[in-house]
């Protein structure tokens, strides 16, 4: 499958989440049940995902975990905040980028409709 086809089934199944629970959980709720939407989907799913940060000669693990990262194609960053920021849709570029992955999603559940506050970011996605 492809980034945006992948991407595809993870904003239909975010949706779906949505509508059903809506917005006020925690984020580790929504965390859970959208790995599983998407392993239910016949996705590959990893969770919490370490991504390091190369500098210079060095290589430091542990700089920040990866919510969730689908077919080791498209990475999701998720919120449960009333709105997301500018500075979550540049935290989540760097991480895409950082993880060598061209696509990325800022998922905020926490939003009253879930459109309003659900971000694609690419990393020179050719597809």
């Amino acid at each position: 499958m492809s980034e945006n086809e992948i991407s595809g089934v993870i904003v239909d199944r975010s949706i779906k989440i949505h509508k059903a629970l809506g917005p006020g959980l925690l984020e580790s709720v929504y965390h859970r049940i959208l790995a599983y939407e998407q392993r239910m989907a016949g996705l590959k799913v990893e969770t919490e995902v370490t991504i390091p940060v190369k500098w210079d000669v060095h290589v430091i693990d542990e700089s920040f975990r990866a919510d969730l990262i689908v077919n080791e194609q498209v990475l999701i960053e998720l919120k449960s905040v009333e709105r997301s920021t500018a500075l979550y849709r540049k935290q989540t570029l760097t991480y895409i980028k950082l993880a060598n992955l061209q696509l990325g999603l800022l998922v905020n559940f926490g939003a009253e409709l879930l459109k309003d506050d659900l971000h694609r970011l690419v990393n020179n996605l050719t597809d």
